[in-house]
């Protein structure tokens, strides 16, 4: 008998960057952003904007020193998140430029953009110098001491509009939680990553659920603690509301339970109704949300609230087209809390449904990214941070139609905000990083640890999300 002779090795496959097809899609951001900018001016005033090749040179460089990153620090990253952050970043250019000519005394563009430039520049840099998104599970506990710290500061500044989340400092201002938001995905991410198994199997069963150990629910049910202490100290609900619930998903995640969301969803609305019934300008929210047109039937005129059902109600199926709309009777929120009522005026349910896909693509391409990773810390970062994008559009979203009370926060990318830009950039920076370790070729013999590749790793197989 003659010895069998061993299957010879499978090639290497060859995987597509997708590169080219990114660049493409970064040009029609562009141009469409660039056509919406120029459409305003004809529609205002019958003529092209004298510095709409400035706009799209800017926007256009902005989306090349970002694609450049990719290209060469994350070559196998999702092809569509940078396109999509361009043009919903572009299209918020474009609507404040469009509230600017209505408050030519308070022109808030041109401030947009160099924050916007800033908000590139950051994600340039977290591209280039974040090599591998495990070396930020070492720091988790940095985190979310840096973000409690964020969290607390705005408490010894004035409130803003009835709540204090805000800090002032002469002529600049920003708004701290939003940084934290991301300080505290990548905590949640490392601690449920350690703990998964613990949280999911151990414990005292009562009735039908099974509780963890003490040790492992008190992080739990200090988050819990903290979410309701920032509505109270702060008064901001969307802030609680995105922190609790961005922790309730990544616990279901973590540890595949449903009960989680329950016990999530019960917790949040004792400490909602809690709050609401003894903090004055969370109470306020609820009654607006409650009754939008109260004010109206009082004689003292339509709210914000009501001035944004009735844009909504304006815009119809296509819209009264750009620059023709009268949303920004809604005051002074218009260009940040309220923006998308604009775009539903404007645009109409066509062009809303559209930047609902956007956003929507946006959080899918994340939570596939996050699906194909090995590792658990990867995987939960990735969809934390995905979350994090959804929980905004879908709070800011359901405040301004009046399906939750309202919130405060800023719709990603769209609204007036400089934190708010610079945090969305950062998120898809390390979107695109996680994306780009979830389809690069790696050894067969990986493993989940972040230690890395297996020391007989030979040859290399394809992912399968693409």
């Amino acid at each position: 008998m003659t010895a069998a002779t061993p299957d010879p090795p499978p090639p290497r496959v060859r995987l597509a960057k997708r590169r080219g097809v990114e660049l493409s899609l970064l040009v029609g951001a562009v141009l469409c952003s660039v056509y919406g900018y120029a459409d305003v001016g004809l529609a205002r005033s019958g003529a092209v904007p004298p510095d709409v090749a400035g706009y799209g040179a800017g926007l256009g460089l902005l989306a090349l020193l970002a694609h450049l990153a990719v290209r060469f620090s994350a070559p196998y990253a999702d092809p569509l998140l940078l396109p999509i952050a361009v043009l919903l970043n572009g299209l918020g250019l474009v609507l404040i430029y469009r509230l600017d000519l209505e408050t030519p005394a308070d022109r808030a563009a041109p401030t947009q953009l160099v924050w916007s430039a800033l908000g590139v520049a950051l994600f340039a840099a977290a591209v280039v110098f974040v090599n591998d998104h495990r070396l930020l599970q070492r720091y988790a506990y940095v985190c979310v001491a840096a973000a409690l710290a964020l969290l607390t500061v705005p408490i010894f500044f004035p409130a803003v509009n009835g709540a204090k989340i805000w800090i002032r400092i002469g002529g600049l201002s920003f708004q701290p939680g939003e940084f934290a938001k991301i300080l505290l995905a990548v905590f949640f991410a490392a601690y449920l990553a350690a703990n998964r198994t613990a949280l999911a199997h151990t414990g005292r069963r009562i009735w039908r659920i099974q509780l963890p150990a003490g040790r492992v629910l008190g992080p739990i049910v200090a988050i819990w603690l903290v979410s309701v202490g920032v509505l109270i100290l702060e008064r901001d609900l969307g802030t609680s509301l995105l922190f609790f619930g961005l922790f309730v998903i990544l616990l279901y995640v973590a540890t595949g339970r449903t009960g989680w969301i329950a016990v999530g969803l019960l917790l949040a609305a004792a400490g909602a109704c809690v709050v609401g019934s003894v903090e004055p300008h969370v109470n306020g929210r609820v009654d607006d949300w409650l009754h939008p047109f109260a004010s109206i039937e009082a004689g003292n005129g339509p709210g914000q609230l009501a001035q944004s059902l009735f844009a909504f109600a304006a815009g119809g199926l296509f819209g009264s087209g750009l620059g023709l709309g009268h949303s920004a009777l809604i005051g002074f929120a218009a260009k940040s809390d309220f923006i998308l009522a604009t775009a539903g005026e404007e645009l109409g349910l066509t062009g809303l449904t559209a930047l609902f896909l956007l956003y929507t693509l946006l959080v899918a391409r994340g939570y596939r990214s996050g699906l194909a990773l090995r590792d658990p810390f990867g995987r939960l970062l990735a969809i934390g941070l995905a979350s994090i994008l959804a929980l905004q559009v879908f709070v800011i979203a359901g405040g301004v139609m009046g399906l939750i009370p309202l919130t405060g926060m800023a719709m990603p990318f769209l609204a007036q905000g400089g934190s708010s830009v610079v945090t969305n950039w950062i998120m898809v920076a390390l979107l695109i990083r996680l994306s780009d370790s979830a389809r690069a070729p790696r050894p067969d013999t990986e493993t989940d640890g972040p230690g890395g590749t297996g020391a007989d790793a030979t040859r290399l197989v394809p992912e399968d999300a693409r």
